[in-house]
């Protein structure tokens, strides 16, 4: 009759936890692509990555390497909280 979900009672508690996963999430890509891209560029600039300096080359493809990354941490951290909550 009912799901798994239904059956760990937990809801609020597993909301918070995705909230919380959001949080950390969203301000880690706020961090490398707002601040590392145009916050900081002068500092990092006085270092070069491939050719390019270090502000440059996070503002045209740092960020997005890091939007990547936390995709997948996104999942594997979703996982282990589905499984953690009984909603896998």
């Amino acid at each position: 009759m009912g799901d798994k979900s239904e059956k760990s009672g937990d809801h609020a508690g597993y909301w918070r936890a995705n909230l919380r996963v959001m949080a950390v999430l969203l301000t880690i890509w706020f961090l490398s692509s707002y601040g590392l891209g145009i916050l900081w560029v002068e500092p990092l600039n006085a270092f070069m990555l491939g050719g390019f300096p270090l502000g440059f080359w996070f503002a045209q493809q740092g960020s997005i390497y890091i939007f990547i990354v936390l995709i997948a941490v996104y999942v594997f951290w979703m996982d282990r909280l589905d499984k953690q909550y009984g909603v896998d």
